[in-house]
């Protein structure tokens, strides 16, 4: 029996417990997941986030969906109903490819082995594999990334891409943990990040717990903070990066990769290389999820727009290429040209 408990989640051997990040910081609890189901709606209503967290996430979700299965796992039934799961999972929500990334390699193993005795051994093992791999890969991101972060420097990141947005680490704040773990002293701005508040709720408080120094602000000062000179740097994380290295992020990154360029200041993205979806050939074939109207109506229960005003709720925006200094990779920081670098290093 395989265990893992990390600030994100918690497997036991027979149940994944998720603390639900809707809640913080006021707020420390947990949703425990007992089926593929349970798994489907923590990813669907984030209670889970974060493009490395909810790929290993549904990965024991997967687990847990064969582990529910009776019958011979060596059969038609078996693949029908490991499809059934799969696509269950990956309708939880569209842009996030290290969701699919996990499912597939799930699916890939079960299929390779269903004829073994111990199938559900293998499976329980391959999701704490790909639990325990994100760890050492974001750690590996933090010391790359480490590398463009001088000694004094002051970080502006966007939305959440730390410890609750994967296993443990992070990769936007695992490069700040990185360059801090080297000795450098580094402060951080922390953009709000409407409409969800990821930066304000999760960023600023988990800088807050490892006593890193955070300023936050709304997400329409962060061009003035540039002008005044406050920001060395930008990283922030990525959902999806397509094979010419347009990334899509949370949304309102794309403004502020364009007010980096504009300021002269070097604008990072930090994400695994199962971050990287080298079918998606631009930035334009991501899919982009749209979210429920009322996270721009209500700030948690308090409304703040009037009755049926129409709105429009992308999760996600996608900064081009060109404006983006480096990708920071878990196997070295890729620039540009990137479709060219991106083959390469899928080819290596």
């Amino acid at each position: 029996m395989k265990k893992i408990k990390t600030i994100t989640l918690e497997w036991n051997g027979d149940e994944l417990i998720l603390i639900d990040q809707r809640l913080l910081p006021t707020k420390k609890e947990y949703m425990t997941c007992k089926t593929y189901e349970d798994v489907f709606v923590g990813i669907k209503d984030m209670v889970v986030r974060g493009a490395p967290a909810i790929g290993a996430t549904a990965a024991f979700g997967y687990y847990l969906g064969m582990k529910d299965f009776e019958g011979n796992f060596n059969s038609d039934e078996a693949k029908e109903y490991s499809k059934e799961v799969f696509e269950k999972l990956a309708s939880s929500r569209p842009t996030a490819v290290n969701l699919f990334w996990a499912l597939k390699r799930m699916e890939r193993v079960f299929l390779q082995n269903s004829s073994d005795e111990n199938i559900l051994e293998i499976l329980e093992q391959e999701a704490y594999n790909v639990a325990e791999e994100d760890i050492e890969i974001n750690k590996s991101i933090g010391k790359y990334g480490s590398e463009v972060l001088s000694d004094g420097d002051t970080v502006l990141t966007h939305c959440n891409a730390g410890a609750l947005a994967t296993v443990d680490f992070g990769t936007a704040l695992g490069v700040i943990r990185g360059a801090i773990e080297a000795g450098k002293n580094i402060k951080v701005y922390a953009d709000e990040t409407r409409p969800y508040l990821q930066g304000a709720r999760l960023t600023a408080w988990e800088l807050m717990e490892d006593g890193i120094d955070v300023t936050l602000i709304t997400d329409n000062m962060a061009g003035w903070v540039m002008k005044q000179g406050k920001i060395n740097a930008v990283v922030v994380g990525a959902d999806r990066i397509a094979a010419n290295g347009d990334a899509a992020n949370k949304i309102g990154t794309y403004s502020v990769a364009i007010l980096a360029q504009k300021h002269g200041i070097p604008f990072y993205i930090a994400a695994p290389t199962s971050t990287i979806d080298i079918e998606t050939p631009t930035g334009e074939e991501i899919p982009i999820e749209e979210r429920s109207i009322r996270e721009i109506t209500h700030i948690g229960n308090k409304q703040i727009a009037p009755d049926n005003i129409k709105c429009f709720n992308p999760a996600f925006d996608v900064t081009p290429w060109n404006f983006i200094t480096g990708i920071i990779t878990e196997k070295g920081i890729l620039r540009p040209p990137y479709r060219i670098n991106i083959e390469k290093l899928f080819n290596e």
